[in-house]
């Protein structure tokens, strides 16, 4: 008994200090996972069912599908849907008034696409750069590039496109509510969000997509 008392003394339990906000944060993001995590098994099933239920005719047929729709999720291959257009343009007022302008800032750039990723976002175009997994957004000699492609100082477009337009309207009503258009003033710039479109087009992204672990040894 003495001993149990001496642990209970020297090693507390601890205790969590996170406030209940952060914690329903926390819990939100977990629940989103668990959505996509399912959407994705539900997507493999059908996938998995199609492949059992067709004749070997057909087969070649399902494959390609399922390379192309590989293709879509990768970048490789145009897309039009539903979706939000940006712009980002000098604040006209604060240059009359002498303000210089400067490039956009990468880390605020990436802030707005890792938002409109989680708010429903699929496919993200930058000043006519296709945003892919690989996509780096960095300052290169001072200038702000998107796949190592400078972007305009001056008058930036943003397309994003999501699965449906009730999830279009809600990304516009998100960006609109959030702090992203005074942060993008702070540094002399004006973010425009035009209302939801029923249809808008991306291109392709025309670099070349890597991955090394499909990559083969010399000596395969």
């Amino acid at each position: 008994m003495i001993a149990i008392q001496y642990n209970t003394v020297k090693k507390p339990e601890l205790r969590d200090t996170r406030d209940i906000w952060e914690i329903r944060q926390e819990l939100s993001e977990e629940k989103k996972r668990h959505s996509e995590l399912l959407d994705e098994i539900a997507s493999l099933k059908k996938i998995k069912s199609e492949y059992e239920n067709n004749n070997n005719e057909e087969l070649g047929e399902v494959l390609q599908s399922t390379v192309e729709d590989l293709r879509k999720r990768a970048g490789l291959t145009k897309v039009t849907g539903p979706g939000v257009h940006l712009n980002i343009q000098p604040a006209e007022e604060l240059i009359l008034s002498g303000y210089k302008v400067e490039p956009i800032s990468p880390d605020l750039l990436i802030r707005l696409v890792n938002e409109i990723y989680r708010y429903n976002g699929l496919y993200i175009e930058i000043d006519g750069q296709r945003v892919v997994h690989i996509t780096a957004i960095r300052d290169i000699n001072g200038k702000t590039t998107v796949n190592s492609v400078p972007i305009s100082n001056s008058n930036v477009d943003i397309y994003i496109i999501t699965e449906t337009f009730e999830k279009a309207e809600k990304l516009h009503s998100y960006l609109y509510a959030s702090t992203f258009q005074d942060d993008f003033y702070i540094d002399n710039l004006k973010l425009t969000i035009s209302p939801a479109k029923e249809e808008i087009t991306i291109d392709a992204y025309d670099g070349e997509l890597t991955n090394t672990y499909l990559l083969k040894s010399e000596g395969d």
